[in-house]
């Protein structure tokens, strides 16, 4: 959730209220969620100001409605190195202990990773041993409870559970969070195979490929002009290349899956959720969707 730029306390409770008695009890934030696109938000507030806002929110929200703990499930994530997003211990540089530390101490439970693997832009190596080391030490101090990834390849997850296996006895990966929807099952290539075996599930995010599955973009005028592809436009550089209507691949590829969906009398939105839901349960533990207002989740629930 983007808590903290696109939507205020408010209605970031009216959200949580609705999703929570809706049956819904997992929330996943970020410690950059609040600042995903940009170094300031729609009000002008810069990162560095409103940087934890997100997280800030959901904790707020369970102690104002008096939740007891165990009922939630609550996942955030490190930040790792993009050279971007400066605001977040400058950068960060690496994700080594000290950052992993430093996050933790302000954070809840941490899932990271980069996006794609690209020889081109690589950040300083930290050890797969001192990653888990120090994820390690906060679950023996019981500031986290599981570890999981984000955004990680099959050599990553495997690298990751065997480092575990021989060093770590008490401490296992989880998860994964990866996107997975109509326009983007890089999943199934190899991750799905490493999951499967290995006994550790997806966290699906973007299961309506940042709201374009929802046919929204696709009218004359591109859309509402509050929607995030067009409130945040050349902000989200790895969004926007992977969700880009201009290809005419992902255009056409979504044309058709409004179509399927409007021949079988389903909303887009369903469709897409539904297609987001068929993986093995063995694999998925949940899918992920961003809103911005309570409608949203009448669409989705």
């Amino acid at each position: 959730m983007t808590f903290g730029e696109q939507n205020s306390l408010p209605q970031s409770f009216q959200l949580m209220d609705k999703a929570f008695d809706s049956g819904i009890n997992f929330f996943d934030s970020a410690e950059m969620c609040d600042h995903l696109y940009s170094a300031s938000d729609v009000s002008g507030a810069t990162a560095s100001e409103t940087q934890g806002r997100s997280e800030e929110y959901i904790g707020r929200w369970i102690r104002s409605r008096n939740i007891p703990r165990d009922r939630v499930v609550l996942a955030t994530k490190v930040s790792g190195p993009s050279g971007q997003m400066t605001w977040i211990r400058n950068g960060p540089e690496s994700l080594d202990a000290r950052n992993i530390a430093e996050a933790l101490d302000n954070s809840y439970v941490p899932m990271f990773g980069e996006t794609e693997y690209d020889q081109t832009r690589m950040f300083s190596s930290v050890s797969f041993e001192e990653q888990l080391a120090a994820l390690d030490k906060a679950v023996s101090a019981g500031k986290i409870r599981y570890i999981g990834l984000s955004n990680e390849t099959p050599y990553g997850l495997m690298k990751f559970l065997r480092v575990a296996e021989d060093f770590f006895v008490n401490t296992r990966i989880a998860s994964v969070q990866n996107s997975y929807n109509l326009l983007c099952r890089n999943f199934d290539s190899g991750m799905a195979e490493c999951c499967h075996h290995e006994r550790v599930s997806l966290l699906a995010y973007s299961p309506l490929a940042m709201g374009i599955l929802s046919g929204k973009y696709l009218t004359l005028d591109g859309g509402p002009v509050d929607a995030r592809l067009n409130l945040f436009r050349g902000r989200y550089a790895e969004g926007e290349s992977r969700y880009n209507l201009s290809n005419d691949i992902i255009r056409k590829a979504t044309e058709s899956y409004v179509s399927i969906a409007e021949k079988y009398g389903l909303h887009p939105v369903s469709l897409a959720i539904g297609k987001a839901s068929c993986l093995p349960r063995s694999s998925l533990a949940c899918h992920m969707v961003f809103v911005s207002i309570a409608l949203h989740l009448l669409l989705t629930s």
